[in-house]
């Protein structure tokens, strides 16, 4: 039977919000461009001054078994890659390697299809190491990825909820510097790919219509039934706490100014006299 042990591992930064989900920000992912060979150069024309990117999230969530809950497994998780507003990864990410502990029955998981995901059962906290292959015309490297599996929320006070799992999750953008034409006609409508405004005069393939497939076949994740536990990262979603957070601190401000005032107004107490000055 599967189980995880405990490990010391390196622990991402993170944000715990009210409702155990935790959500981390790193450095965006830049692919390099592949090196200047001339066969390659042939096959894929390289656009300058042009760049793509691919909003990506990799996290877990974990349930607690509560009376089903045992020794060696007391929670049920999830890994996953995913669109950042869960949109099918396939047309940039080929497969997705899933490296587990070795506890584990075939820690190696190799997952070839979005949606990218995989599930377990354990009772220990470890890290595990993510790598995403990506199409062959997108780039012919691998990303390395580490996510920390977490099982308990910050707040153990009081018994775990069996209803409320704990996710962390991480953002992060995937970078393509200088696409070739191909790659960029095949995935220029993509929901999950961002092109910025390309240059006047760029001549490309004609571009690939998207498939016609419902969202199950096509690896979103929308209907995924951990989708109202993932966390939103839009940047609508940021804009409106930016603004709620400016509200909050120019509120503070004003009560802090409020709160001068009256003690500005307040009669200076009378310095006491020391012992020279005292007729």
């Amino acid at each position: 039977m599967s189980h995880s042990h405990l490990l010391p591992s390196k622990r991402q930064g993170e944000n715990l919000s009210d409702d155990g989900a935790s959500a981390t920000k790193p450095a965006r992912l830049k692919i390099s461009i592949p090196s200047d060979d001339t066969e390659k150069k042939n096959v894929n024309k390289r656009l300058k001054d042009v760049e793509i990117c691919v909003p990506i999230v990799y996290g877990t969530i974990a349930f607690y078994l509560g009376r089903k809950a045992s020794e060696s497994q007391s929670h049920k998780w999830t890994v996953y890659v995913r669109g950042a507003s869960n949109e099918d990864l396939g047309a940039v990410i080929k497969k997705v390697v899933f490296q587990l502990h070795p506890s584990f029955n075939n820690p190696t998981r190799v997952i070839e299809s979005p949606p990218f995901e995989l599930s377990e059962c354990g009772w220990g906290e470890f890290e595990i190491h993510i790598t995403l292959f990506l199409q062959n015309d997108a780039c012919d490297k691998q990303l390395d990825l580490y996510h920390h599996l977490k099982l308990y929320p910050e707040d153990e006070s009081g018994p775990q909820s069996t209803k409320k799992p704990v996710v962390v999750e991480s953002y992060n953008e995937i970078v393509f510097p200088e696409p070739s034409d191909g790659f960029l006609a095949r995935v220029l409508n993509h929901p999950a790919v961002i092109v910025p405004r390309l240059p006047a005069g760029l001549n490309l393939p004609s571009p690939m219509p998207i498939d016609t497939m419902n969202d199950k076949e096509r690896g979103d994740t929308k209907d995924n039934p951990l989708n109202q536990w993932f966390l939103n990262f839009s940047e609508a979603d940021e804009l409106l706490k930016l603004a709620a957070a400016r509200q909050q601190v120019q509120a503070h401000i004003v009560k802090l100014r409020r709160q001068l005032s009256l003690v500005e107004g307040l009669p200076q107490q009378q310095k006491p006299l020391s012992g020279y000055e005292a007729t």
